[in-house]
């Protein structure tokens, strides 16, 4: 049976998301989770090294953004590239995927920064780009209390577009919201995948709880994503599908880059 159905490919054109309720299977859960603190652990260290509590998105113990942990260490390619993923890549972008991005976001225990609304977009820095996917997978029980995602629909936002955000200096965050719609919390077990468009705005609270908060994100898009005079990649190309079939392995695309 299909993990997406006919519905949510037509609520993703609609709204720009959809949910998969306790899709991850337990095998990829545990090897999420198990990577993780290995992570938080770097950040830690990076900041003890600039003399600080604060690094770009990273506020110690309380917030962490840690990104291409794959290339550190290459068992997360085995959710990255898996039948699950493919599936929803093909039903969002269609027969062509790279995976560009992905990172854990971590809320501390009791100190779990909020997080401003924003597209993923805003932090590409420029509007001549497709959009791209995020999958937002919970790897703890989601709730209000640990600071759960909140999306707005299309509908709500009236915005299907790249806008330009503004730095909060404070926190690091780019902010490209300011209405007052809370938008729509995803409360979900552990193991289910907030997929949404890299232009839906979102926003998250802050981590109540006594336990850490812990989300895998992983994002592809349909095409190479690159500097906007299309001189480098932004980020990375790693091909996963191409018309289709899987790419997995094939060596990403080097320079010169056809403009978009």
């Amino acid at each position: 049976m299909p993990v997406v159905t006919e519905e949510q490919k037509q609520q993703f054109k609609e709204e720009g998301y959809f949910i998969l309720e306790s899709a991850i299977s337990e095998q990829h859960i545990e090897l999420l989770r198990g990577e993780c603190q290995a992570f938080i652990d770097k950040a830690n260290a990076k900041m003890d090294a600039e003399g600080t509590d604060h690094l770009g998105l990273n506020h110690r113990n309380s917030r962490y953004f840690v990104s291409n942990c794959f290339r550190d260490q290459p068992s997360l390619r085995e959710f990255l590239f898996s039948d699950l993923m493919a599936e929803v890549c093909q039903a969002t972008l269609g027969d062509d995927v790279y995976l560009f991005w992905e990172q854990y976001v971590v809320k501390g225990a009791e100190a779990g920064k909020e997080f401003s609304w924003h597209q993923d977009s805003g932090y590409v820095g420029y509007p001549e780009h497709k959009p791209y996917l995020t999958c937002w997978c919970a790897l703890d029980d989601m709730s209000e209390a640990n600071g759960t995602v909140h999306l707005l629909p299309f509908s709500r936002s009236g915005i299907r577009t790249w806008v330009q955000h503004i730095r909060d200096e404070a926190s690091g965050d780019k902010i490209g919201y300011f209405g007052s719609d809370p938008g729509i919390p995803i409360i979900a077990p552990a193991g289910s995948i907030a997929v949404f468009s890299s232009y839906n705005f979102h926003s998250s609270g802050t981590n109540t709880t006594d336990k850490m908060r812990r989300v895998y994100l992983a994002q592809y898009s349909c095409e190479p994503m690159t500097s906007a005079d299309s001189s480098k990649l932004w980020g990375n190309a790693e091909p996963f599908l191409l018309a289709g079939e899987s790419a997995v392995g094939q060596a990403p695309p080097e320079p010169p880059f056809a403009a978009s």
